[in-house]
């Protein structure tokens, strides 16, 4: 199996990219299991500029291909927030439930009709000889008033899809064929492929 690096300390971010690698042969492991400890900045104003900042930096230290991601949820009625501090809305070294309660808080006064929202993803694959495949992908629902579901992991308990259900409520292979993320990762899967 070939190892890939994945730049993330997420438990759950890490599960999803074995789970969708795996059966293509590649074996997962975190920037950390592959020695690779520094902290990364993220300063790009996009998506796929943080993707990169994380993919170039640990391919070059390590000499393997790294995937970085990065992803976030874009509220229409708080003008496309948290986006790229999804992970830091509620301040550095809070927590999901954390980051959660904030949102809340700030649709309280939103109606029903006015709550739609997607989840937005970019996954770049750098190679330690600087080339990067870039793939995005993105998944549109609403903003739900109270958590539903104990599954998945940051915002997902409160992010409705077509369903009627929340991304919480989906298993993991459900969630997968619709998220963001899952969207972006078979478009970059297809893209190494034609790398070959």
């Amino acid at each position: 199996m070939e190892e890939i690096i994945i730049a993330t300390k997420n438990k759950g971010k890490l599960k999803e990219f074995s789970r969708m690698l795996a059966p293509l042969g590649y074996s997962v492991v975190s920037a950390e299991e592959a020695g690779f400890t520094d902290e990364i900045e993220e300063t790009g104003a996009t998506f796929a500029e943080n993707a990169a900042i994380k993919a170039h930096a640990i391919a070059r230290a390590c000499g393997k291909a790294a995937i970085g991601d990065d992803s976030g949820l874009c509220v229409d009625a708080l003008g496309g927030a948290p986006g790229v501090y999804s992970a830091r809305y509620a301040g550095e070294g809070h927590n999901d439930e954390a980051n959660i309660a904030k949102l809340l808080k700030n649709m309280r006064d939103v109606p029903d009709g006015a709550c739609a929202a997607h989840f937005e993803c970019a996954i770049v694959c750098a190679f330690p000889d600087g080339r990067e495949i870039c793939a995005r992908g993105r998944c549109d629902g609403e903003i739900l008033h109270e958590k539903h579901g104990e599954g998945g992991f940051g915002y997902d308990p409160i992010f409705g899809v077509s369903s009627g259900k929340s991304f919480g409520e989906l298993s993991p292979e459900e969630k997968d064929k619709i998220s963001h993320r899952g969207r972006a990762l078979a478009k970059l899967v297809t893209l190494l492929g034609e790398k070959g």
